[in-house]
Protein backbone atom coordinates (compact mmCIF):
# COMPACT_ATOMS: atom_id res chain seq x y z
CA UNK A 1 0.00 0.00 0.00
CA UNK A 2 1.41 3.01 -1.14
CA UNK A 3 0.14 7.09 -0.61
CA UNK A 4 1.74 9.81 -2.05
CA UNK A 5 0.89 12.88 -0.26
CA UNK A 6 1.46 16.41 -1.39
CA UNK A 7 1.89 19.01 0.75
CA UNK A 8 1.55 22.45 1.02
CA UNK A 9 3.84 25.91 2.01
CA UNK A 10 4.07 29.72 2.69
CA UNK A 11 1.04 34.53 1.99
CA UNK A 12 -4.35 40.98 1.28
CA UNK A 13 -2.49 41.86 -1.83
CA UNK A 14 0.57 42.44 -1.40
CA UNK A 15 1.96 44.85 1.07
CA UNK A 16 3.53 47.15 -0.97
CA UNK A 17 6.67 45.74 -1.72
CA UNK A 18 9.47 47.24 -3.10
CA UNK A 19 10.62 44.51 -6.12
CA UNK A 20 8.23 44.38 -8.72
CA UNK A 21 6.94 41.15 -10.19
CA UNK A 22 9.28 41.12 -12.56
CA UNK A 23 12.02 41.67 -10.10
CA UNK A 24 10.85 39.35 -7.74
CA UNK A 25 12.70 35.69 -7.30
CA UNK A 26 10.53 32.86 -8.29
CA UNK A 27 10.03 30.59 -5.86
CA UNK A 28 10.31 26.40 -6.63
CA UNK A 29 6.19 26.67 -5.32
CA UNK A 30 5.87 28.83 -8.45
CA UNK A 31 7.67 26.70 -10.91
CA UNK A 32 5.33 24.04 -9.75
CA UNK A 33 2.02 25.93 -9.25
CA UNK A 34 0.42 24.65 -12.39
CA UNK A 35 0.85 20.63 -11.10
CA UNK A 36 -0.01 21.79 -7.84
CA UNK A 37 -3.59 23.13 -8.96
CA UNK A 38 -4.33 20.68 -11.12
CA UNK A 39 -3.47 17.98 -8.04
CA UNK A 40 -5.70 20.19 -5.34
CA UNK A 41 -8.56 21.86 -7.74
CA UNK A 42 -11.33 24.18 -6.65
CA UNK A 43 -12.44 22.31 -3.68
CA UNK A 44 -9.35 20.19 -2.81
CA UNK A 45 -8.01 16.57 -2.71
CA UNK A 46 -10.08 13.70 -0.85
CA UNK A 47 -7.79 14.35 1.83
CA UNK A 48 -8.77 18.27 1.86
CA UNK A 49 -12.45 17.71 1.94
CA UNK A 50 -12.73 14.15 4.14
CA UNK A 51 -10.18 14.71 6.58
CA UNK A 52 -8.30 17.89 6.90
CA UNK A 53 -10.58 20.37 6.31
CA UNK A 54 -13.01 19.52 8.34
CA UNK A 55 -10.61 18.90 11.01
CA UNK A 56 -8.94 21.76 11.37
CA UNK A 57 -12.08 24.08 11.40
CA UNK A 58 -13.16 21.78 14.03
CA UNK A 59 -10.18 22.44 16.07
CA UNK A 60 -10.15 26.26 15.58
CA UNK A 61 -13.57 26.59 17.37
CA UNK A 62 -14.74 29.87 15.55
CA UNK A 63 -17.87 31.52 15.53
CA UNK A 64 -19.32 32.64 12.06
CA UNK A 65 -17.41 36.12 11.04
CA UNK A 66 -14.22 35.74 12.74
CA UNK A 67 -10.98 36.51 11.15
CA UNK A 68 -8.64 33.77 10.22
CA UNK A 69 -5.31 33.58 7.90
CA UNK A 70 -4.74 31.18 5.88
CA UNK A 71 -1.04 30.42 6.09
CA UNK A 72 1.02 29.06 3.20
CA UNK A 73 -2.59 29.13 1.64
CA UNK A 74 -1.55 28.31 -2.13
CA UNK A 75 -4.19 28.66 -4.73
CA UNK A 76 -6.58 29.19 -2.12
CA UNK A 77 -8.69 26.21 -1.40
CA UNK A 78 -9.29 26.67 2.58
CA UNK A 79 -10.36 30.00 1.99
CA UNK A 80 -12.77 29.03 0.40
CA UNK A 81 -13.80 26.30 2.51
CA UNK A 82 -13.35 28.99 5.20
CA UNK A 83 -15.64 31.51 3.11
CA UNK A 84 -18.21 28.87 2.60
CA UNK A 85 -18.81 28.55 6.75
CA UNK A 86 -18.70 32.47 7.06
CA UNK A 87 -15.80 32.80 8.65
CA UNK A 88 -13.39 35.61 7.10
CA UNK A 89 -10.15 34.41 5.60
CA UNK A 90 -7.24 35.70 4.31
CA UNK A 91 -4.21 34.06 2.55
CA UNK A 92 -0.72 34.16 3.06
CA UNK A 93 1.73 32.44 0.32
CA UNK A 94 5.14 33.42 -0.72
CA UNK A 95 3.92 31.80 -4.51
CA UNK A 96 2.78 34.54 -6.58
CA UNK A 97 1.67 32.15 -8.91
CA UNK A 98 -0.24 30.21 -6.50
CA UNK A 99 -1.75 33.53 -5.51
CA UNK A 100 -2.57 34.70 -8.90
CA UNK A 101 -4.38 31.07 -9.12
CA UNK A 102 -6.26 31.84 -5.66
CA UNK A 103 -7.51 35.03 -6.81
CA UNK A 104 -8.78 33.70 -10.30
CA UNK A 105 -10.75 30.49 -8.45
CA UNK A 106 -12.56 32.65 -5.50
CA UNK A 107 -15.86 33.78 -6.41
CA UNK A 108 -16.40 36.02 -4.05
CA UNK A 109 -13.58 38.70 -2.99
CA UNK A 110 -10.62 37.37 -0.48
CA UNK A 111 -8.18 39.28 0.53
CA UNK A 112 -4.65 37.79 -0.21
CA UNK A 113 -1.03 38.94 0.85
CA UNK A 114 2.27 37.60 -0.97
CA UNK A 115 5.31 37.50 1.62
CA UNK A 116 7.38 34.89 3.05
CA UNK A 117 5.61 34.00 6.53
CA UNK A 118 9.10 34.11 8.31
CA UNK A 119 9.69 38.26 7.69
CA UNK A 120 9.38 39.98 10.59
CA UNK A 121 7.73 42.87 9.24
CA UNK A 122 5.01 41.21 7.11
CA UNK A 123 1.38 42.37 8.26
CA UNK A 124 2.78 44.42 11.20
CA UNK A 125 0.01 45.14 13.29
CA UNK A 126 -2.73 43.01 11.85
CA UNK A 127 -4.48 40.25 14.13
CA UNK A 128 -6.57 37.04 13.98
CA UNK A 129 -8.95 35.01 16.06
CA UNK A 130 -7.55 31.78 14.42
CA UNK A 131 -4.26 31.03 12.23
CA UNK A 132 -4.10 27.64 9.90
CA UNK A 133 -1.25 26.05 8.18
CA UNK A 134 -2.60 23.10 6.44
CA UNK A 135 0.41 20.69 5.03
CA UNK A 136 3.01 23.36 4.39
CA UNK A 137 5.10 23.75 7.85
CA UNK A 138 7.11 20.83 6.39
CA UNK A 139 7.67 22.91 3.63
CA UNK A 140 9.41 26.09 5.01
CA UNK A 141 13.26 26.21 5.92
CA UNK A 142 13.08 27.64 9.03
CA UNK A 143 9.73 27.53 11.51
CA UNK A 144 11.13 29.37 14.27
CA UNK A 145 10.57 33.08 12.64
CA UNK A 146 6.79 31.71 10.98
CA UNK A 147 5.80 30.65 14.59
CA UNK A 148 7.09 33.96 16.32
CA UNK A 149 4.85 35.61 13.44
CA UNK A 150 1.93 33.70 14.10
CA UNK A 151 2.45 34.61 18.02
CA UNK A 152 2.39 37.92 16.94
CA UNK A 153 -0.74 37.91 14.74
CA UNK A 154 -2.72 36.10 17.24
CA UNK A 155 -5.12 37.72 19.33
CA UNK A 156 -4.78 36.83 23.16
CA UNK A 157 -6.17 33.37 23.33
CA UNK A 158 -6.42 32.87 19.50
CA UNK A 159 -6.18 28.97 17.89
CA UNK A 160 -3.31 28.25 15.82
CA UNK A 161 -3.68 24.61 14.03
CA UNK A 162 -0.73 23.40 11.66
CA UNK A 163 -1.56 19.55 9.99
CA UNK A 164 1.10 17.92 8.30
CA UNK A 165 1.81 14.55 7.34
CA UNK A 166 2.44 12.70 10.15
CA UNK A 167 6.63 13.06 10.67
CA UNK A 168 7.14 10.00 12.75
CA UNK A 169 5.83 7.45 10.63
CA UNK A 170 5.92 9.48 7.13
CA UNK A 171 9.20 10.52 5.91
CA UNK A 172 10.10 11.12 2.30
CA UNK A 173 12.37 8.25 1.33
CA UNK A 174 13.26 7.08 5.18
CA UNK A 175 9.69 5.58 5.98
CA UNK A 176 8.21 2.55 3.51
CA UNK A 177 5.84 0.13 3.73
CA UNK A 178 6.65 -3.54 4.12
CA UNK A 179 4.66 -7.21 4.26
CA UNK A 180 5.49 -9.75 6.67
CA UNK A 181 4.01 -13.11 4.81
CA UNK A 182 3.97 -15.05 7.54
CA UNK A 183 2.15 -13.27 10.04
CA UNK A 184 -0.21 -11.81 7.05
CA UNK A 185 0.26 -8.04 8.89
CA UNK A 186 1.44 -4.81 7.00
CA UNK A 187 4.16 -2.67 8.89
CA UNK A 188 5.91 0.52 8.70
CA UNK A 189 9.49 0.91 8.60
CA UNK A 190 10.98 3.95 9.82
CA UNK A 191 14.58 5.23 9.67
CA UNK A 192 16.59 8.62 10.58
CA UNK A 193 13.49 9.44 12.42
CA UNK A 194 15.57 11.84 14.79
CA UNK A 195 17.56 14.08 12.43
CA UNK A 196 16.62 17.32 10.79
CA UNK A 197 16.60 16.66 7.20
CA UNK A 198 16.42 18.56 3.91
CA UNK A 199 14.56 16.11 0.90
CA UNK A 200 13.94 17.58 -2.24
CA UNK A 201 10.97 16.13 -4.00
CA UNK A 202 10.48 15.86 -7.97
CA UNK A 203 7.16 17.68 -9.22
CA UNK A 204 6.06 17.46 -12.80
CA UNK A 205 6.43 18.36 -15.38
CA UNK A 206 9.88 16.69 -15.20
CA UNK A 207 11.93 18.39 -17.43
CA UNK A 208 15.32 17.25 -16.99
CA UNK A 209 14.59 16.14 -13.79
CA UNK A 210 15.20 19.89 -12.16
CA UNK A 211 11.50 20.40 -10.97
CA UNK A 212 11.56 19.51 -7.24
CA UNK A 213 9.75 21.32 -4.19
CA UNK A 214 11.42 21.31 -0.80
CA UNK A 215 10.54 18.90 2.49
CA UNK A 216 11.85 19.29 6.01
CA UNK A 217 12.02 16.83 8.34
CA UNK A 218 11.73 17.60 12.05
CA UNK A 219 10.87 15.56 14.94
CA UNK A 220 8.35 16.06 16.90
CA UNK A 221 10.59 17.61 19.81
CA UNK A 222 11.28 20.79 17.57
CA UNK A 223 8.09 21.69 16.63
CA UNK A 224 6.99 21.80 20.61
CA UNK A 225 10.72 23.62 21.40
CA UNK A 226 9.73 25.74 18.42
CA UNK A 227 6.18 26.52 19.43
CA UNK A 228 7.23 27.20 23.13
CA UNK A 229 9.50 29.10 22.21
CA UNK A 230 7.63 31.54 19.87
CA UNK A 231 4.90 31.86 22.80
CA UNK A 232 2.44 29.43 21.72
CA UNK A 233 0.97 26.38 24.31
CA UNK A 234 0.15 23.21 22.67
CA UNK A 235 -3.64 22.39 24.02
CA UNK A 236 -4.66 19.92 21.41
CA UNK A 237 -2.48 17.08 19.31
CA UNK A 238 -4.97 14.80 17.11
CA UNK A 239 -3.32 11.30 14.87
CA UNK A 240 -5.75 11.20 11.82
CA UNK A 241 -6.07 8.24 9.99
CA UNK A 242 -6.22 7.51 6.46
CA UNK A 243 -9.95 6.45 4.87
CA UNK A 244 -8.33 5.02 1.74
CA UNK A 245 -9.91 0.97 1.65
CA UNK A 246 -7.78 -1.42 0.04
CA UNK A 247 -9.14 -3.85 -3.00
CA UNK A 248 -10.66 -7.45 -2.08
CA UNK A 249 -7.29 -9.27 -2.46
CA UNK A 250 -4.76 -11.65 0.08
CA UNK A 251 -3.31 -8.68 1.89
CA UNK A 252 -6.17 -6.06 1.78
CA UNK A 253 -7.06 -6.94 5.21
CA UNK A 254 -3.53 -6.12 6.67
CA UNK A 255 -3.44 -2.84 4.78
CA UNK A 256 -6.46 -1.69 5.75
CA UNK A 257 -5.57 -2.86 9.47
CA UNK A 258 -2.22 -0.86 9.08
CA UNK A 259 -4.06 2.33 7.77
CA UNK A 260 -5.94 2.50 11.24
CA UNK A 261 -2.89 2.04 13.02
CA UNK A 262 -0.19 4.28 11.67
CA UNK A 263 -1.57 7.84 11.46
CA UNK A 264 -1.25 10.08 7.74
CA UNK A 265 -1.63 13.49 9.49
CA UNK A 266 -0.96 15.28 12.79
CA UNK A 267 -2.45 17.74 13.65
CA UNK A 268 -1.37 20.50 16.51
CA UNK A 269 -3.42 22.99 18.15
CA UNK A 270 -1.43 25.96 20.19
CA UNK A 271 -2.31 29.15 21.85
CA UNK A 272 -1.29 32.23 22.52
CA UNK A 273 0.36 32.04 26.27
CA UNK A 274 -0.80 35.53 26.86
Amino acid sequence: MKIKIIPRRNTRKPIKNSRTSSQRKQTLWDQASRWYDSLVGMSGSDYHQTIVMPGVLKLLELKAGRRVLDLACGQGVFSRFLLEKKIKPEGLDSSEELLRMARSHSVKPITYHLGNAGDGKLLDGQEFDGIACLLAVQNMEKVEPVFQNVARWLKPKGKFVMVLTHPCFRIPRQTHWGWDDEKKIEYRRVDRYANEMKIPILTPPFIDKVNFTMTYHRPLQNYFSALLKAGLCVDSLEEWMSNKESAPGKRSRGENRARKEVPLFLAIRAMRIS
